[in-house]
Order: C-alpha cells, then sequence, then structure tokens
C-alpha cells in the first residue's frame, strides 16, 4: 500500500473584504468554447489572489447604470442595495499588478447571462468584481499532485501548472465536450496530460503514488460527488490531501460549493 504523509497540508488565508469597479480591456477567443477577458483599472490596486484555484464575483452591469452597485460589508455580510445584480463566480488567471488588469476565461457552452456578457459586451463597458474573500494554498514543492476536472477547472489547471516547480510530478486530466478546446499546457513540473472524454474511467486507472502528494478536482456536483468516492477507495487515499469541489451544477444557477474533506 502507499504510504504518504499524512499531515494536513492546506492552508486556509482569509483576505479583507473588496469590491471594485473594473473595465474591460480586451477580448481574445482562444478555442471554440472560451473567450479570455481581461479586466482592469485603478481599482485593481491591491487585489491579492494566492491560491491558483481562487474565485471572485463577477458583478454583471446593470440596465440603466453605468457601473453595477457593487456589495459592502454590513454585520459581517455582504449587502447591495436596491435590485440585486447578476453575479457569477470564476477564477482569476491572470493578475497583473504592474498593470492593475486581471485576465478570466469564460467557457461558452452555455447561454446563461455571463456568457453572454462576455460574447457581447463593448470593450470600455464597467463590471464590478467582489474577492477573492479567502484563499487555500497548496504548497507546491510536493512530490506529485493530481489536477482533474471539466472544462469549468481548466483556468485554475492551467494557473497551478504554473506554478509548479521541477521536480513535481503532475498528472492532469481533463474532460472536454469539443476536443478543439485542447490547451497547448507546459509546465516546469514534468506533466502527465490527458484530454478525456469521460473522467471517472480515466481516473479509475490511476494509483496513488508514493510520497507527499494532493488531489484537487472540480466540476459539476454530481460528477464531482461520485468522483471523490472513487478517489477514496483508492489505497493510500487521505482526504487531508485532496480538494474537491463542485463549481457548477446541472439545473441550477450560481452553484459552488466544496465537497467534504473528511467523511
Amino acid at each position: 500500500m502507499p504510504t504518504i504523509d499524512s499531515a494536513p497540508v492546506l492552508q486556509r488565508i482569509r483576505h479583507p473584504f473588496r469590491a471594485r469597479h473594473v473595465q474591460l480591456l480586451a477580448r481574445e477567443s482562444i478555442s471554440p468554447g472560451f473567450l479570455r477577458l481581461t479586466l482592469g483599472g485603478a481599482e485593481l490596486d491591491g487585489f491579492i489572489s494566492a491560491g491558483f484555484d481562487d474565485h471572485i464575483k463577477l458583478i454583471l452591469p446593470q440596465a440603466g447604470l453605468e457601473k453595477p452597485r457593487l456589495p459592502v460589508m454590513i454585520d459581517g455580510r455582504p449587502h447591495i442595495e436596491g435590485e440585486r445584480p447578476t453575479m457569477r463566480d470564476y477564477t482569476p488567471l491572470r493578475h497583473d499588478a504592474a498593470r492593475n488588469t486581471l485576465a478570466m476565461d469564460f467557457a461558452l457552452h452555455g447561454t446563461g447571462p455571463a456568457a453572454e456578457w462576455a460574447r457581447g459586451a463593448p470593450i470600455g463597458q464597467w463590471v464590478g468584481l467582489a474577492g477573492p474573500r479567502g484563499s487555500m494554498l497548496v504548497p507546491v514543492d510536493l512530490q506529485w499532485h493530481w489536477l482533474l476536472g471539466d472544462e469549468t477547472a481548466m483556468p485554475a489547471i492551467e494557473r497551478r501548472l504554473a506554478e509548479l516547480p521541477p521536480g513535481t510530478q503532475a498528472v492532469v486530466r481533463v474532460q472536454l465536450a469539443d476536443g478543439a478546446d485542447r490547451r497547448a499546457w507546459r509546465s516546469a513540473a514534468n506533466l502527465d496530460l490527458q484530454w478525456v472524454e469521460s473522467l471517472a474511467p480515466s481516473v479509475q486507472s490511476l494509483d496513488i503514488p508514493q510520497g507527499s502528494g494532493f488531489i484537487w478536482a472540480a466540476g459539476e456536483h454530481r460528477a464531482m460527488a461520485q468522483l471523490r468516492k472513487q478517489v477514496l477507495s483508492k489505497p493510500g487515499a487521505d482526504p487531508r490531501h485532496m480538494r474537491i469541489a463542485s463549481y457548477w451544477k446541472q439545473g441550477e444557477v450560481g452553484h459552488h460549493e466544496e465537497l467534504g474533506s473528511a467523511d
């Protein structure tokens, strides 16, 4: 049976709550199913995103307003005056502190308001960003990392691969509905990357290595719940060395949930 360090490796940190107005600066089509948008402005000064799978709230423009209303903290909870704007969770892909810009990827497989905004918003339009309110830090110098998910996990996986140092092993499995959305990812780590039609069979064939490591996965709620059970059934699995998140749920809007860290 594989032996791994059983000490928890996750470190949770909190950030002061802050909401910002930013403008849409650029739009780039990076594959048939994805757009990469660059947002920026002076209010991005001081932006912090310490974890590769952080999420921020994108606050879409409200009708009749040049800038959407932003949440403020009241009694420890975010509150927005008047009509609640449309908000969705996204992963900050690349932050340039010197230029006060932030790149984010938008999947276009759906027809929701965020995807429609990403497709058609005019350059220069104002939107809001809130958060991240906290980060989960996983050491980069572990011996091995599993990064698993569907299209919604791709920004976090891309960001993580850019962080990993030489000498580590990165096993990546991504379930794609359209093979044309594959990316030419590179990493200083030893990269084992496969684009798959179904995540479960590809993970079933993997054995948990010896040594220190971490398993990260994100995607649709039911698929991730099943994946978590699948991973925990493997010899050497330790829930303290994994984080599996539900980034979306079939039939629901604005879903985001971290699945349990222990049974």
